[in-house]
């Protein structure tokens, strides 16, 4: 960053959405980053906000307005620290580590130094031998998101290794420049045997009773097993020649939506508590009914499996564009489940209340009786719907057919949650 006399000099990126010229995101003066709509996009008939927490308006946005929503976007805890140290900024500093890996994000959101051209869809990919790619799995807990390496520019939210990907059969490449990405490959983590095994069993289960859920993969290549992941927010368009489009769809989860920082995710620390989260879907989707009941069976399955760690970080809406140009707004297939409760040494304490109550293994029908009334949601629906899940959980759970002890546990210990979920709802 340049300094003159001591004094910051400003910087700006442009901020694309999908093609178009949105706005600008500044770092000012004092070294506090902003962001002003343009005043095309304002006049734009079809324009759309950013963020829920960011409306279209001519006044500019403070650090407190925008800083949920941009620093969203960014990798967190330990992994932004050595994205930070790779590229020689400071871990705090939202705006240079969005100028340095905000090409392909979340979403359908670009960021581009201000007065350059976006770049035109000509896609570059370097396609990933099994052996490099195992290379890149194992550096990736010092090199995050490859975030340094030439030509890549790529950023997603939270705090496990994780890397976007295009895959195309069994090829498996890596987007350069602003190039669109398919997937989330996420590898193993030494400290939480089997954790691959572990979420894709809850994915698949989530699938299998029904939920919206993101589809999932487990491979593994020289030893390394993975999760690949289908980005909801991308969409594979058959075009003419035989070709296929990538288009991007915008998201953001629930806590940009509500401009709350991804370090206050938790309840406890200030982020959404499933009252904020009922009360955003009344807000923002186009088709409120339908996801409430989506949102009330994410709650209750992250119950049945033990997913105690689900904060408003895994909640997102996804905007996306009709072929009238008109924008729907809906709750996001679910992604990161889940069970943590097969980790002893991870907390039992719930990433938000149920019913007053943080505690997992303390959660009674009187509970979700309660979470019920303080979301607007009708109490004999939740005490309803909490059995019936759970009895197609346990139907369910002999069909997935992941062969690994890890998998094995996590399904006795769901069981185990279902046949008491059915005991106490139905007594």
């Amino acid at each position: 960053m340049g300094q003159v006399k001591g004094k910051i000099m400003s910087r700006t990126l442009d901020v694309y959405l999908y093609s178009h010229h949105v706005g600008q995101l500044i770092q000012n003066d004092h070294g506090d980053m902003v962001f002003d709509y343009a005043e095309s996009w304002l006049e734009n008939p079809k324009a759309i906000a950013l963020s829920h927490s960011l409306p279209l308006r001519k006044e500019q946005f403070g650090r407190k307005e925008c800083r949920g929503f941009f620093a969203g976007i960014l990798p967190e805890e330990s992994k932004r620290e050595i994205v930070a140290r790779n590229l020689g900024i400071s871990a705090r500093n939202d705006f240079a580590m969005l100028e340095q890996i905000g090409g392909e994000c979340a979403g359908a959101i670009t960021f581009i130094p201000a007065g350059e051209e976006l770049p035109q869809p000509d896609y570059q990919y370097r396609p990933l031998s099994d052996d490099k790619l195992a290379t890149i799995l194992k550096e990736l807990p010092r090199r995050p998101l490859m975030a340094g390496e030439d030509g890549i520019r790529l950023s997603l939210a939270g705090a496990q290794d994780k890397i976007a990907v295009h895959v195309s059969g069994n090829q498996i490449s890596i987007p350069l420049g602003g190039a669109p990405s398919t997937h989330i490959l996420k590898p193993a983590i030494d400290r939480f045997e089997g954790v691959v095994f572990n979420e894709a069993s809850c994915m698949k289960l989530a699938a299998a009773i029904g939920l919206q859920t993101a589809p999932v993969e487990i491979r593994s290549t020289e030893g390394i097993d993975y999760l690949l992941v289908t980005r909801y927010d991308r969409k594979i368009t058959e075009v003419p020649l035989e070709l296929k489009s990538i288009q991007r769809w915008h998201q953001e989860d629930f806590c940009q939506a509500l401009g709350i920082v991804s370090e206050s995710k938790y309840q406890k620390e200030g982020g959404p508590s499933l009252k904020n989260c009922f009360d955003l879907i009344r807000e923002v989707s186009n088709i409120p009914v339908v996801d409430l009941q989506r949102l009330l069976d994410a709650v209750i399955f992250n119950f049945l499996v033990g997913n105690n760690d689900a904060h408003g970080k895994n909640f997102s809406f996804l905007y996306a564009n009709g072929p009238m140009g008109d924008w729907h707004t809906s709750f996001a297939p679910l992604y990161d489940l889940v069970c943590t409760a097969y980790y002893p040494e991870l907390s039992k304490t719930m990433a938000m209340k149920i019913g007053g109550e943080y505690h997992s293994e303390n959660i009674l029908p009187k509970n979700f009786e309660k979470m019920a009334e303080e979301c607007g949601l009708a109490k004999p629906l939740v005490k309803r719907r909490i059995p019936e899940l759970a009895e197609v959980a346990m139907t369910e759970l002999d069909n997935i057919e992941i062969e690994h002890p890890v998998a094995d546990g996590v399904k006795a210990l769901i069981k185990k949650n279902c046949l008491e979920a059915v005991r106490m709802f139905k007594d």
